[in-house]
């Protein structure tokens, strides 16, 4: 049996091995690999015959549902590089989007398109779009083509451009808190390596059910496709609007592996329960931030024979780090170690790697580095640096460079080899000469159990550096914050130069970036703006 080396071909290899198998479900209905296989292909011969271009961009703004599959890897199939649109983006940010990237070919829905109208006249590149049911007539622009997904599914067979696995394959845009939205460039050769290892260490297999329920926008909500599909397993896709209907999922289509975030874990962990998704739940994975212990241990709780893996991954290197479950009780604050066939260094600013316990940028190199962020040199030289000579593998008498992903996140590496977030560079609070990072004081925050969510921050303050300001959500079915007992539990639980200066009372849930988590940037500009704080 072959093995897989470019994207599509995770669900070629798969199709071949078992055609029948199913491969993909949304609501009552499924697919099997076979159909799926036959689907992209058909899709690709339609982007060939509109005339996409190597390496040209296929933009895909949907929710999560059968075309988005299909077009994900029927573009790259092609020749193309897929781009996929968070569905909950403004008509103006995906113009933006559309725009930075010179995307030729935007598959959407009738409806979506209806909201798109206004802006794509911004787009000059734009030459075709493909509408998942038949759209009103008339094309949105005069050079734009309009294709129903049928006429593009029922074109001719075609020969797609010659691809190996070091060309494009993907552009994800990051969520933008921060500014614009970055593109990272992604690989064949990153993303198949990614599916690989993460299905290693997860061990999944045939048998297993993972639950899409991140948005496939979000590097791991589409590694739920990629590790299922090397694995020859079935995916159930969700767009999902309350946290129960993640726990309806889990039962009704006996979910053997879910991965989601912190904010929706901590949301989920707060809900009974069906008793029945223990009975097929094999694990539960978290990232995208650190999970508070409060809620790793209330889900432990609700389903004891699941797996916790805890994860830490960057957009620009897929995926980073894990923790063996094994090791959860004995460190349950550690992101752990490389993932199989990647390596983590801890570097000091001079680039000589950093003593035990000694914090440090994480940096990550190996086969899952990114190829950068495209159109954007001054993003890319500050993230995607080369490796100092003498570091890890690098003998000095090697000739070729060598780039890794310098994170911007301080980590500390223990004296076993297992790693500890400290924090982002960005987000890390000067206080009273203290460097605090706010999740830390989230986490005490979660232990007390006074709070549903919460978010801390720093703001310029006279005399301290920063103050450090909380916003926070009353627990569970409580009507309101204890703001009095929680600042108690604080000063009981926490250094002086820790405790917050200010608990700020909100009704939850607390807004989230289009990736799901808490949208720390947003919540504290609005603070500042809100307190006239220059």
């Amino acid at each position: 049996m072959p093995e897989s080396t470019l994207l599509h071909e995770l669900i070629r290899v798969a199709a071949q091995r078992s055609p029948d198998a199913c491969s993909v479900v949304h609501g009552t209905a499924s697919m099997r690999y076979a159909e799926l296989e036959s689907a992209l292909s058909r899709f690709a011969s339609g982007l060939l015959q509109m005339g996409l271009q190597r390496a040209e961009r296929v933009a895909i703004f949907l929710e999560t549902r059968f075309e988005t599959v299909i077009a994900s890897f029927g573009a790259p199939a092609a020749g193309g590089v897929f781009v996929p649109l968070n569905p909950l983006l403004k008509p103006e940010q995906v113009a933006f989007i559309l725009r930075d990237c010179d995307v030729r070919v935007l598959v959407t829905s009738p409806e979506r398109l209806t909201l798109l109208r206004p802006v794509l006249a911004s787009c000059p590149a734009l030459r075709a779009v493909v509408t998942t049911e038949a759209a009103a007539p008339g094309s949105p622009l005069p050079d734009v083509s309009l294709f129903s997904w049928n006429e593009v599914l029922d074109a001719e067979p075609g020969n797609a451009h010659r691809v190996i696995d070091t060309d494009m394959a993907a552009i994800l845009y990051t969520s933008g808190s921060t500014g614009k939205p970055k593109g990272v460039v992604l690989s064949h050769r990153n993303m198949v390596a990614g599916a690989k290892s993460v299905a290693s260490y997860l061990e999944n297999a045939p048998g297993d059910t993972l639950l899409a329920a991140l948005p496939l926008s979000f590097d791991a909500g589409f590694s739920q496709l990629t590790t299922a599909f090397h694995a020859g397993a079935r995916v159930v896709l969700l767009n999902y609007l309350l946290p129960r209907d993640v726990l309806k999922a889990l039962e009704r289509d006996k979910v053997t592996g879910l991965t989601a975030v912190p904010p929706l874990y901590i949301q989920i962990a707060q809900i009974e329960w069906p008793a029945k998704i223990g009975e097929h739940l094999r694990y539960f994975a978290n990232t995208g931030g650190r999970m508070p212990r409060e809620t790793l241990n209330l889900l432990r709780q609700r389903v004891p024979a699941a797996k916790p893996f805890l994860m830490y991954g960057l957009t620009e290197a897929f995926r980073s780090t894990f923790l063996p479950p094994e090791e959860v009780d004995r460190r349950p604050d550690s992101i752990g170690k490389a993932i199989p066939n990647a390596e983590i260094l801890v570097l000091r600013e001079d680039g000589s790697p950093c003593d035990a316990d000694e914090p440090g940028e994480l940096v990550h190199r190996g086969a899952l580095v990114g190829m950068g962020y495209w159109n954007d040199a001054e993003k890319t030289a500050e993230r995607y640096k080369l490796l100092p000579a003498g570091v890890a593998a690098r003998a000095p008498a090697l000739q070729l460079p060598e780039f890794a992903v310098f994170s911007g996140d301080t980590v500390r590496r223990d004296d076993e080899g297992f790693l500890y977030f400290i924090g982002r560079r960005d987000e890390m609070i000067k206080t009273s000469g203290y460097r605090v990072s706010p999740t830390e004081v989230e986490e005490v925050l979660y232990a007390t159990r006074l709070v549903g969510e919460c978010v801390a921050f720093g703001i310029d303050h006279s005399t301290l550096g920063q103050s450090i300001q909380v916003i926070a959500t009353p627990a569970g079915d409580s009507a309101e914050l204890d703001v009095v007992a929680l600042l108690a539990e604080c000063q009981t639980r926490m250094p002086a130069y820790m405790v917050p200066a200010g608990i700020h009372p909100r009704r939850g849930p607390l807004p989230r970036n289009p990736n799901g988590k808490i949208d720390r940037k947003r919540l504290s500009t609005h603070w500042v703006e809100q307190h006239d704080i220059v």
